[in-house]
């Protein structure tokens, strides 16, 4: 690609392939390049298409996004590169028989499908071996660890990843890079490994909002891209005071004041509020649903190969069998009417803002964090999205995360494009002092 050093953003990068100022092939094989020069130390990548099969590809390459090189989560169907969903003593990589209907989605847009990304085992705890470029020694949180990775590296302008408990958001907030997740079932999950049917989603990365919503917007086909909400349009952006799970490190706090700062300079109504009843049995019933639906999806896996499972996994799938169907349908019946409850509670305002982790991304690749701050959102069904901007107080990446109602996306992303813009302008005190 152009200067990792300072990368260009996607739609630049998509302008260039559209006037002919640069070639897609040329772009392909920089982009491998630069993939390898980085990978002994990143590791991001459990493979990439080699360099004449891309560059022949990206000449192919037609629609909103041709030519644009994307990295895909090792959890998607590829037909044309190895998918071993983050276990390949269970699955030797090799390519699927088809793509996953996402994978689809993309090459139907024009992108480049140019690598597989990294990912925790079958998207659950068992760390890989991928690093963090903008925190060195510490982890780029999981399971789409790649995907956040290679975006915070500038290897690849846009990439795919997966959430079922913070998958997406926690490892954006870790590299420094914008993470969404889009309401429930607006990208299709076909083709993908599933741990649980009712809570994986598809998640996505950028550099910034803007990107992120021209991404979304071409994969979707909903009106995303617009421009941040004009300073005389009144946003409000509600501010929980606590939350029942975990109280605030003294970094998210230090966090959640800067961003809350940030939001009154650019005229954004900063609202404390108190999370209803549903927020506390939410966040439970999500361990509930997760539990009851992993053991069976996972049930092959367990049954026929449960000495070449992390030990991680395979004491949680032993622990999960015992949830009983009796306790999934009382926890699946109060999520429908928390996510009703939700949608009238959220009319109130534009958007929420939380921690997008508990504190800074933890030391070591041993475990890849905490998600605390956004299982409850998931199981909702709600739209997320991490804005970076934020440090913790060893100057490792602190992300600060925004909730919206279901289907509220667009308005969404424009909250978190004028607090992407206002934590800019605050150029960010600091890191001890935020």
């Amino acid at each position: 690609m152009p200067d990792t050093a300072q990368p260009i953003s996607a739609r630049a990068l998509a302008a260039l392939l559209q006037q002919g100022a640069l070639a897609p092939d040329a772009l392909a094989r920089q982009t491998l390049a630069a993939i390898a020069a980085a990978e002994p130390a990143l590791q991001a990548f459990t493979c990439v298409l080699d360099a004449d099969t891309a560059a022949a590809q990206a000449r192919q390459l037609q629609g909103p996004l041709a030519g644009l090189p994307v990295a895909v989560k090792d959890i998607f169907d590829t037909r044309d590169l190895p998918t071993a969903y983050g276990s390949p003593a269970i699955y030797p990589p090799r390519p699927a028989g088809s793509d996953a209907a996402l994978v689809a989605l993309l090459r139907r847009a024009g992108a480049l499908v140019i690598g597989k990304s990294s990912t925790t085992e079958f998207a659950y705890l068992h760390p890989t071996a991928t690093t963090n470029p903008r925190a060195p020694g510490r982890t780029p949180g999981g399971s789409s660890s790649g995907s956040a990775a290679a975006v915070a590296a500038g290897l690849v302008p846009l990439a795919v990843g997966t959430q079922t408990g913070g998958s997406v958001v926690r490892p954006a907030a870790y590299c420094g890079v914008v993470g969404y997740k889009p309401t429930a079932g607006w990208l299709p999950t076909g083709g993908l490994k599933c741990f649980s049917w009712s809570l994986d989603t598809v998640g996505l990365f950028s550099r910034d909002v803007a990107d992120m919503a021209w991404f979304a917007e071409a994969l979707t086909g909903r009106a995303l891209a617009r421009p941040a909400a004009p300073s005389a349009d009144r946003l409000v952006v509600g501010v929980p005071t606590d939350f029942p799970w975990e109280g605030l490190s003294a970094n998210a706090s230090a966090a959640i004041a800067h961003g809350c700062r940030a939001l009154a300079a650019a005229g954004i109504e900063v609202r404390p509020c108190t999370l209803p009843a549903w927020a506390a049995t939410g966040f439970d019933d999500h361990a509930v649903v997760q539990g009851h639906e992993a053991w069976r999806c996972l049930d092959w896996e367990f049954d026929y190969h449960a000495a070449q499972l992390s030990p991680v996994l395979r004491d949680y799938l032993a622990s999960t069998r015992r949830i009983t169907p009796a306790a999934y349908e009382a926890a699946q019946l109060r999520t429908l009417q928390a996510r009703a409850d939700a949608q009238a509670w959220l009319a109130g305002v534009d958007a929420l803002l939380t921690p997008s982790a508990p504190d800074e991304p933890p030391p070591g690749l041993g475990s890849t964090g905490h998600s605390s701050f956004n299982r409850l959102w998931t199981l909702l069904g709600l739209p997320c999205i991490n804005v970076p901007g934020a440090v913790g107080d060893h100057g490792a990446p602190m992300g600060l995360q925004l909730i919206a109602a279901a289907g509220a996306d667009a308005r969404l992303l424009q909250v978190a494009q004028r607090l992407e813009q206002a934590l800019a302008a605050a150029a960010g005190p600091a890191p001890s002092s935020l």
